[in-house]
């Protein structure tokens, strides 16, 4: 599937069925060579996650390009087609990709997903020709999949995203391309938090530490405070994701990690509506343990009376 995905850019499509197997190893061997000598020798990233400073004039819009060596590639792409694939509830609706760089996705939620809105990794924030293409393309080719809703938003400011107005956030291997374009991938987390409803997953598959800070433990650690007590140290803190699991990703070259993050069904709520909450559902629990003991007398009395009226009848 990644291989067919970049053979659109360069082979006709009446071409593709035809090709015989040799021609497509010779022809993913040209295509990622430039990224397989890349991870056995010394390139410009440093330690520790780290990434030397480019210049611009050294990029090429128009150039192919894989952000990571062609094993971690390959091993990453599977995983997140198995997670988007096994973690998406089939009541979910409406799914929302962080930094969308191409149609991949299409092919990786359930069709039971109604809805697919874009963000992107650009440092203009918006769609590449290459990604509206991509999405276009697997669209067309999978019958009964997602109305994709192609809008030009950073996915570190998803601004024409309502809150709480979708079922699934997905972030793969993006945080990464938002540090080199200049987006803050933690921001993009924050907002992944306010749009997804209250028990919608965040599905992630991304580098283990970006720019030294643990991407599992950002997102565990996210949490809400009341408004104007954001600098105080005692000030009240309410986790936003309340379940979870995760795991490292095997048999790749740059560490990864994988993992699903379930909004808490109380994220966003104060201190004071938590309370009323807490308190309603007491009130509504001790109303259920009422009725019922009610609903067993009742019956109770029924069957005993029941069995009177028997016995009068066998005496007479």
């Amino acid at each position: 599937r990644t291989l067919h995905a970049y053979l659109q850019a360069f082979v006709p499509h009446s071409a593709l069925p035809t090709m015989r197997v040799s021609t497509v190893h010779a022809l993913l061997l040209v295509l990622t060579s430039f990224s397989v000598c890349e991870a056995f020798v010394p390139s410009s990233r440093g330690f520790a996650g780290t990434t030397k400073s480019v210049p611009v004039a050294a990029k090429s819009s128009s150039a192919l390009r894989m952000g990571l060596d062609l094993v971690t590639y390959l091993r990453t792409e599977w995983v997140s087609a198995a997670l988007c694939t096994n973690q998406t509830p089939r009541e979910a609706d409406v799914c929302l990709q962080l930094g969308v760089e191409d149609g991949r996705a299409i092919t990786f939620i359930p069709r039971t997903i109604r809805e697919f809105i874009t963000s992107s990794a650009e440092a203009d924030g918006k769609l590449t020709v290459s990604a509206r293409r991509q999405l276009k393309q697997q669209k067309d080719r999978r019958a009964g999949s997602a109305n994709v809703q192609y809008i030009d938003q950073p996915a570190d400011d998803l601004r024409e995203t309502a809150d709480e107005s979708v079922d699934v956030v997905i972030s793969l291997q993006a945080a990464a391309r938002m540090m080199e374009n200049g987006l803050d991938w933690k921001k993009s987390v924050q907002e992944a938090a306010r749009v997804l409803k209250p028990g919608g997953r965040f599905l992630f598959c991304e580098q283990t530490e970006l720019g030294g800070t643990s991407f599992v433990d950002y997102v565990a650690q996210l949490s809400t405070v009341k408004a104007g007590e954001e600098d105080l140290e005692d000030a009240e803190r309410f986790l936003v994701f309340e379940e979870g699991g995760v795991d490292e990703v095997d048999l790749v070259l740059t560490p990864h990690v994988a993992g699903v993050a379930i909004k808490s069904e109380d994220a966003g709520l104060t201190a004071e509506e938590r309370s009323a909450k807490k308190s309603q559902e007491e009130q509504d629990r001790v109303a259920e343990i009422s009725i019922n003991a009610f609903e067993r007398g009742l019956k109770k009395r029924k069957k005993k009376k029941k069995k009177a009226v028997a016995e009068d009848e066998s005496s007479a």
